[in-house]
């Protein structure tokens, strides 16, 4: 999953547009959306973020400067427990020759130390998206942890899984029928890339342009190869 690795297999799946949230980090988007600009692949930045409840989240921001706010906001945050790299590996940010840039010594994977409404509240508070991820899971996922989605949840989308049933999904919740979904690969290998992925209507990408085709999102659009 180095930068390069990343560029070239969405490109092979002919994706145009792509997120990197890292679990709990910022630190690799940017340089995987400098490579990739020189292809025409556009980059979503963010962070993967567990929260105090162990809910796993989607947020993406726009710009530099709000990108390392978030960061900072991870790493004033982030409950600190030190890194086995032997046992989880080790978290490295590389360049796109794979030079190592740093090393991330606490442990990512972990929560942080802030709610699900506050976390989304930041969030918002950057002009970004808050987005629940893969929902429909048994594991780190809003359901999961809480038995329940909140209605009062500030969520700009929902992400279900690849291996989601949709329609039993549904059966099942049948009160979030009106909301805004997305589904996406969340892969942690490079052959998981594109895995699945949702259709927006976007003319000229922007950051804005990608909100918009988020508020129309809807199950119809979920493609799965």
């Amino acid at each position: 999953m180095t930068p390069v690795a990343i560029v070239k297999n969405a490109l092979d799946k002919g994706l145009e547009i792509i997120g990197i949230t890292d679990h709990n980090s910022t630190r690799q988007a940017p340089i995987i959306k400098k490579i990739a600009a020189r292809y025409g692949l556009h980059v979503l930045c963010g962070a993967e973020i567990t929260t105090k409840e162990e809910v796993h989240v989607l947020a993406f921001v726009d710009g530099l400067d709000k990108l390392e706010a978030l960061q900072g906001f991870l790493d004033q945050n982030l409950v600190k427990v030190p890194n086995d790299p032997v046992f989880f590996g080790y978290q490295l940010v590389v360049d796109e020759d794979e030079n190592v840039l740093c090393q991330e010594d606490d442990l990512l994977i972990g929560a942080i130390s802030v709610g699900i409404d506050q976390v989304a509240k930041f969030v918002h508070s950057l002009g970004g998206v808050f987005i629940p991820a893969h929902i429909d899971k048994k594991a780190n996922s809003l359901i999961s942890q809480l038995g329940f989605v909140p209605s009062d949840i500030e969520a700009d989308a929902f992400e279900l899984s690849c291996i989601c049933d949709v329609g039993s999904f549904f059966k099942s919740n049948p009160h979030l029928s009106g909301r805004n979904f997305i589904s996406s690969s969340d892969a942690h290998f490079l052959g998981d890339i594109g895995k699945c992925c949702t259709n927006f209507d976007i003319c000229d990408f922007s950051f804005a342009s990608f909100v918009e085709a988020l508020r129309h999102s809807a199950v119809d659009d979920f493609v799965k190869n």
